[in-house]
């Protein structure tokens, strides 16, 4: 059986996603949540268990310890995702940065 252009194309981009989710090992939510790093902020474009992907206008250094927080909306209130992680991908956004880090330690506390 012989396929369209369109419908390999479409069979190869399945096949990229397949092995893409593959590599992950939770799930990733795509979310705009505030990032306080400190001297900087950032939002966040997606977030799981093990790590977030966040845009900022400031440098980072790949593989470098980073520390920040995040501000949750929960049922029982405003809580604060307390990070420190690891810097695993650098991305050039226009302006902005992309910095993907690898959750080390997280702690969540409630705003007070």
């Amino acid at each position: 059986m012989r396929r369209s252009a369109c419908e390999r194309n479409f069979c190869l981009m399945d096949t990229r996603k397949k092995q893409d989710q593959g590599h992950r090992k939770e799930e990733r939510v795509s979310t705009a949540l505030p990032v306080d790093l400190g001297s900087a902020t950032g939002i966040t474009k997606d977030v799981s268990a093990s790590g977030l992907f966040f845009e900022t206008d400031v440098p980072y250094a790949l593989d470098s310890v980073i520390s920040f927080t995040v501000e949750l909306n929960t049922p029982g209130g405003k809580m604060l995702l307390k990070c420190r992680g690891m810097i695993v991908r650098i991305e050039a956004l226009g302006k902005k940065v992309g910095v993907a880090v690898k959750i080390t330690e997280s702690t969540m506390e409630p705003v007070q």
